[in-house]
């Protein structure tokens, strides 16, 4: 059974509250001073202390609409804009409610109502308690006060004035019962609520578990997709060198003598290559490059040649001037060898010497 408790605030800055519990859409108590039992509570503000406008505001943000609002008052109002509290109401039939009270006498309700640890879920304005009329005005009378009622107007009852303004517009009054009976389908849903802006209620801070457990489910599943993505990765890179190294050993196999165990791949074939080409660059690649050099240095030839089991070779030569021994020199160097060079000694017209060859 839901359970609303309307909360009057007592007209100007003494008085006492009074209540009315609303179940079922419908008076259920009613008493002096401060609700006691469960539901929420609704404050009732003051017919005089509201002055309520409506007004056509196109259906937009919450902060446009108030902005649209403050403009309408500002032309209505006679006080300073910084000193008024400005709210507005859902749309009724086309228009929206607009009340305007004292920012002042708005903190001091809430702040009493504090003090005494009331937080009320809304501050409605007591006219919007009373039913819209189709036409013309209803009155009636809510903890003691009388408030009157139009389809686009809500003000205090006092003698004169609501003659005043009604005019000759029909002014029916409403009695007790019809009050009661009225108070639980507006209060349900009030049609505009002054808690707004600088004054609108502080939600409390709560955990929602079920979104936790969700999310620490998604991170979970996000760490178990990351270490498959990784393990499949590695698993791919693992067969990937597995198939490299069985073929490295069948390409062995076939350059290794018939019938070696293969041990270190690597190691063998060096060791192979070694042997058929000889130590160092091999004789065939450093002998090359030695008669390329020959060829290359007219005047010059070799009367010697003796391969090293070092890889080195030892060269007999022979030019027809000194300086083409150091041509020679240099030519066999630009093929990507080291040349040691011994005495040269001029003979038989001729400059004879040796060249040690060895790979850099």
């Amino acid at each position: 059974m839901s359970a609303t408790n309307l909360l009057f605030l007592p007209p100007g800055d003494g008085g006492d509250y009074r209540w009315m519990r609303i179940e079922d859409e419908r008076v259920a108590a009613a008493g002096d001073g401060l609700p006691q039992g469960d539901g929420e509570i609704i404050a009732v503000a003051p017919a005089d202390a509201v002055s309520l406008h409506w007004a056509e505001i196109p259906a937009r943000s919450t902060a446009q609409a108030a902005a649209a609002a403050r403009l309408l008052a500002a032309e209505v109002s006679a006080a300073p804009m910084d000193e008024l509290h400005v709210a507005v109401g859902e749309d009724e039939a086309g228009s929206r409610p607009i009340g305007i009270v004292n920012r002042g006498a708005m903190a001091g309700w809430l702040a009493r109502l504090g003090a005494a640890g009331v937080d009320p879920v809304a501050v409605v304005p007591a006219p919007l308690l009373l039913p819209r009329p189709d036409e013309g005005y209803v009155r009636g009378h809510l903890a003691g006060q009388g408030v009157v009622r139009g389809r686009a107007s809500g003000f205090a009852d006092e003698p004169g004035l609501t003659e005043i303004v009604t005019g000759d517009a029909p002014l029916d009054d409403l009695d007790d019962a019809a009050v009661a009976a009225a108070l639980g389908a507006v209060a349900a849903v009030p049609a505009l609520d002054l808690r707004q802006g600088i004054f609108a209620r502080r939600r409390g801070f709560s955990i929602d578990w079920r979104l936790v457990k969700r999310l620490a489910w998604l991170g979970v599943a996000i760490v178990v997709a990351t270490l498959a993505i990784d393990f499949v990765r590695w698993t791919k890179y693992s067969f990937a060198a597995d198939a490299t190294e069985a073929k490295i050993e069948q390409v062995a196999r076939t350059a290794l003598p018939r019938g070696e165990t293969l041990v270190d791949a690597d190691r063998q074939l060096t060791e192979r290559l070694s042997g058929l080409r000889g130590p160092g660059q091999g004789f065939s690649r450093t002998a090359a490059a030695v008669f390329a050099a020959v060829r290359a240095v007219p005047g010059t030839e070799l009367t010697a040649l003796d391969f090293q089991p070092s890889g080195d070779i030892r060269l007999g030569v022979a030019v027809d001037r000194e300086a083409l021994a150091t041509d020679l020199k240099r030519a066999i160097e630009a093929e990507g060898f080291t040349v040691q060079p011994s005495t040269f000694v001029a003979a038989n017209g001729r400059i004879t010497g040796e060249f040690t060859v060895r790979a850099r």
